[in-house]
């Protein structure tokens, strides 16, 4: 050791304390608005399913659909690979994933649909559907038949629909309790969302069930789906998705993107509506600005393009259904909507392809970022934070095994969610 420098002040400690007590308000502020991620699994996809064609093997149906449909207009690695474009040294290992994925895990998130794919019925009939998906989802549960997130998605709080709405909700979660309590992973979608006040209200409504059955306040959490232009932009030109946020008290938990809704409001025609549409991308580049921190999530819409029908259409439909999903995912979108059996071997595809040819490169800057290893990239705290948070997303959908992300990172995977989670990871030493 050198010599030892003299340390030199010119300020009182008060002049520090007076500066943090003047900012406490807006240290209280940041940590109630920007709590950061939530450090849970967000699922790569949502899959919607009518409340009357919902049933017990709807999750085992759609997997064997989808490697039927693999089988058919895909049965080698080679086949799949040239369709989308793999390479060769990913097509074997992408493609025996995606099939262990459909055979294993098909669905990761589903979501009976009690709004327009389920349109309009009498109350008895929506009724007994919401009741009837109540037990399913219930019993899937307890039998281990589950998706990893489920729930239903009910008809919005504008006037015409509002009440079935509410009674739908009521029904569904007051069978849930019925059943056996509410599930761990639970998910509400409330569509067609325009101005914060309809947040609110929702919000009203939760609150109130909360209450009626002795539920912990804030227990129910639920996604906000963006489907009007309203509800990015205000009249006055602010960002109406953000007064949301803040409208739904901490129980937000995801952004959806309807892109045909959307797309219809702004006046796409219908040839042009998709979620590369560049009024597709200004509307969820300020959902995502307007969640960053939060803890909400940003999900990509869907496709309509079905992969159906010849071989030559199946591989026309895959073709474009990958090729959005890896455009999403490189936008940091990390989850879409799939609405066929046919879309889950190309979304699963994507996927797995994209965390699979970054693997390697995030894990050795990683390593070295943990090491301080000067290479010919340098990486900063945030970025070993995106780097670890890639490698984590890519453990949790099962592109990636833990022991190769090990092996090539050194790190477990309470190490990396240590990265890719600081500010919580720091909060729970400091408490633990």
């Amino acid at each position: 050791m050198g010599q030892q420098e003299k340390v030199a002040t010119s300020l009182a400690g008060a002049v520090s304390e007076g500066i943090s007590a003047s900012l406490a308000p807006v240290d209280a502020e940041l940590a109630r608005h920007y709590p950061g991620d939530p450090g849970t699994r967000q699922p790569i996809h949502t899959v919607y399913v009518p409340g009357d064609v919902f049933a017990a093997d709807t999750v085992r149906s759609w997997g064997d659909q989808a490697l039927a449909a693999m089988d058919e207009h895909a049965p080698d690695a080679a086949t799949f690979a040239k369709v989308l474009g793999i390479s060769d040294e990913l097509a074997v290992p992408v493609y025996d994933r995606v099939r262990a994925k459909l055979a294993t895990e098909p669905i990761e998130d589903l979501r009976v649909d009690f709004e327009d794919g389920f349109g309009v019925r009498s109350d008895e009939e929506e009724d007994q559907a919401a009741a009837r998906a109540a037990r399913l989802i219930s019993e899937a549960y307890s039998n281990g038949t589950n998706a990893p997130y489920m729930g239903i998605r009910m008809k919005c709080m504008e006037s015409n629909v509002r009440d079935r709405g509410i009674r739908t909700t009521d029904v569904f979660l007051s069978g849930l309790l019925a059943h056996g309590g509410l599930p761990d992973n639970l998910v509400l979608t409330l569509p067609k969302v325009t101005y914060a006040e309809q947040v609110t209200a929702f919000v009203q409504l939760l609150e109130a069930f909360e209450s009626a059955r002795g539920l912990r306040t804030g227990r129910i959490g639920f996604e906000i789906q963006i489907e009007t232009s309203q509800s990015i932009l205000a009249s006055d030109g602010t960002a109406t998705v953000a007064r949301m946020i803040e409208a739904s008290k901490g129980r937000a938990t995801g952004l959806h993107y309807g892109t045909f809704d959307y797309s219809a409001c702004v006046g796409v025609s219908a040839a042009y509506q998709a979620s590369d549409h560049p009024a597709a991308d200004h509307a969820k580049a300020i959902m995502q600005v307007a969640a960053a921190g939060t803890g909400v999530r940003v999900s990509d819409g869907s496709t309509n393009v079905l992969p159906i029908g010849t071989t030559e259409k199946v591989h026309e439909g895959w073709k474009l259904h990958y090729g959005l999903t890896r455009r999403a995912l490189a936008r940091a979108y990390y989850q879409g909507w799939d609405m066929h059996p046919a879309h889950l071997p190309t979304r699963y595809a994507a996927v797995f392809t994209f965390y699979r040819e970054g693997l390697e490169t995030a894990a050795a800057r990683l390593k070295a970022y943990v090491a301080k290893i000067e290479g010919d990239v340098m990486d900063e705290p945030a970025t070993a934070k995106a780097l670890a948070g890639y490698l984590v997303r890519g453990l949790d959908c099962g592109a990636v095994g833990a022991d190769e992300v090990t092996a090539l990172t050194g790190l477990t995977r309470a190490e990396l969610d240590a990265f890719a989670i600081p500010r919580r990871s720091a909060t729970l030493t400091a408490t633990a």
